[in-house]
């Protein structure tokens, strides 16, 4: 195969069955046909906004290496372009114009996982050395160039955010309501648990769709008003059980495109512990982002499209939800939009 960067690929993946050089994963079956499934979902047209505002959760009590955003004003001539009148500089002018910058961690909030987010030692040379891999072979220090790598440019050179953009991340969406089942209460979901929630709520999924994991754990976020407690998040709501061989064979096999969860890591984490060493400690993750080209999306907010969708025996809906056009980011906050 033309371009290939892999002599062995991972067990259970799909690896250049888009093409060598593809950036998408699954996201490639977001067809015209895909999307237009999803707009047949739009009946009333009625419309809900999916992400929590963005300077949740509040602080970096989660994950020290993440902060909320942080605005800044640039000066302008005796002051700031902020309630700055122009009369300053021209005294005939009426005008007041106000500009600020913001300094945003990518997956602070409501955001998706670009497929550069999560990759793996794996020996894909087939030489008996690992090495940092990405999805479909893409190389750490070649094509993700971090700050200690060779050379000037650093970001995702390959399997950046801006993929997702371009490729108009929009279809049909599903949603499993979870928080209906399980309440606040702990729970690792496996393929069992997931068929059973989903035959209850009458869910059909097709290759293509969005399946979006309500938990009930964003309204939990929000109730913090910005002071999280982690024991309290850690003990609560459901979360997919990323170490069930049965789920991951059905999320395979299911040809979805993407999963999006109001949770903080889409999968129950920590991950239950492993049969084997080495392992991932994220193995969702592994097996979506690493494994298949999987869209993630996380901290989502679905609490009043949930009741919608339950007060009208419904699961689907149209969702639009494009991330920025963000070159070399891993990551990216964003506002899904579900129309029904």
């Amino acid at each position: 195969m033309s371009g290939q960067r892999w002599k062995k690929r991972p067990d259970g993946s799909n690896w250049g069955e888009f093409g060598a050089e593809d950036q998408l994963g699954r996201i490639n079956l977001v067809d015209p046909e895909a999307r237009l499934r999803g707009v047949r979902e739009i009946r009333t047209g009625e419309s809900f906004c999916l992400s929590l505002p963005l300077d949740y959760p509040g602080g970096n009590a989660l994950l020290a290496h993440r902060d909320e955003p942080r605005f800044h004003y640039a000066p302008r001539g005796d002051g700031y372009n902020f309630n700055f009148a122009l009369a300053r500089m021209s005294p005939c002018a009426c005008d007041v114009v106000s500009d600020e910058g913001v300094t945003l961690d990518t997956q602070y909030s409501t955001h998706w996982d670009a497929l550069g987010h999560v990759g793996a030692l794996f020996d894909a040379d087939d030489d008996g050395e690992d090495e940092i891999v990405y999805y479909n072979g893409y190389r750490g220090g070649e094509h993700l160039v971090g700050p200690e790598d060779a050379g000037e440019k650093k970001g995702a050179h390959k399997l950046g955010i801006e993929n997702l953009a371009t490729a108009c991340a929009q279809g049909r969406g599903v949603l499993v309501d979870l928080a209906r089942i399980y309440g606040r209460e702990r729970a690792y979901v496996g393929y069992d648990d997931l068929m059973r929630a989903m035959e209850g709520m009458d869910v059909e999924i097709a290759p293509g769709d969005f399946l979006c994991i309500y938990t009930g754990f964003g309204e939990l976020v929000l109730s913090m008003q910005k002071q999280p407690d982690p024991e309290v998040l850690a003990s609560s709501c459901a979360g997919l059980d990323g170490r069930d061989d049965k789920l991951l064979n059905w999320i395979t096999d299911s040809g979805i495109a993407a999963i999006a969860a109001d949770n903080f890591a889409v999968e129950a984490y920590p991950a239950r512990d492993p049969d084997c060493d080495p392992h991932a400690k994220l193995p969702l993750h592994h097996h979506c982002l690493f494994k298949l080209g999987i869209q993630l999306g996380e901290l989502w907010y679905f609490e009043e499209l949930a009741a919608w969708l339950h007060a009208h025996g419904r699961s689907a809906f149209f969702l639009s939800a494009p991330p920025l056009r963000l070159r070399g980011a891993v990551g990216s906050p964003v506002t899904p939009i579900a129309t029904v």
